[in-house]
């Protein structure tokens, strides 16, 4: 009865865990090079995707249906900072449409607590597509100076911390 749902569902669980694979990938590296406020929200993301996961997977299990815990696709080796929020965009605005969309064949299908998951899904993703979009005009905007302020940021509290206590 629920075989629609169930196969959207996975859909979804297949692009969440590729995006929870992406951004750790981008946090990692972020992190590695000391732009912590843009690590922070690519790993937070992470969370919040891993989530949504959980969300998705419980009611698989719910609709007596098998979750498919397999990515979507692989990771891509990005490095460079502006890709990297570009890459986030893109996956976000387009979870968010196809979120629509489903949310719609389910209804359409008399599914209603799903359809109200991918909903909620939508505005999860918009706000995640914005938290992106507003890092890449920064980063458009300032250039190496906004990534180069993190990194001195993080230099300072390094050697805030690792100062000794009088």
């Amino acid at each position: 009865m629920h075989e629609k749902s169930i196969e959207l569902l996975n859909r979804a669980v297949a692009d969440e865990l590729a995006a929870v694979h992406q951004y750790m990938f981008f946090h990692f590296h972020l992190d590695d090079q000391g732009y912590d406020l843009l690590s922070g929200l690519f790993k937070r993301t992470a969370i919040q995707e891993m989530g949504h996961v959980e969300i998705l997977a419980e009611r698989i299990l719910f609709l007596k249906g098998e979750v498919i815990m397999k990515a979507s696709g692989d990771v891509a080796p990005v490095h460079d900072v502006d890709k990297m929020l570009d890459i986030a965009r893109k996956m976000e605005e387009e979870s968010a449409r196809s979120y629509n969309l489903w949310a719609n064949e389910c209804s359409a299908n008399a599914d209603a607590v799903t359809k109200k998951i991918f909903e909620q899904l939508v505005g999860d993703e918009e706000g995640h597509f914005d938290q992106y979009d507003v890092e890449l005009d920064k980063v458009t905007k300032f250039g190496d100076r906004y990534l180069a302020l993190q990194s001195i940021e993080r230099s300072k509290n390094l050697a805030a911390s690792s100062a000794p206590v009088e």
